[in-house]
């Protein structure tokens, strides 16, 4: 999907395309720890929610 909306902005507006093209990588680079951060937080909350819930699985049984 992402390929098909750059050949469109390059159809409309090339210089904007060409740009995209070379500052995307440098964009990804940059938003990499967000993401790395995102995903340590996002497994903080899975074991938090693990460890509200074990007492009701171990009282329910299997």
């Amino acid at each position: 999907m992402k390929i098909i909306l750059w050949f469109i902005l390059l159809v409309l507006c090339w210089p904007l395309a060409l740009a995209l093209l070379v500052l995307y990588p440098i964009i990804w680079l940059i938003l990499l720890p967000f993401r790395l951060v995102g995903i340590a937080v996002d497994g903080v909350f899975d074991l938090l929610r693990a460890l509200i819930k074990l007492p009701s699985k171990i009282l329910r049984g299997s």
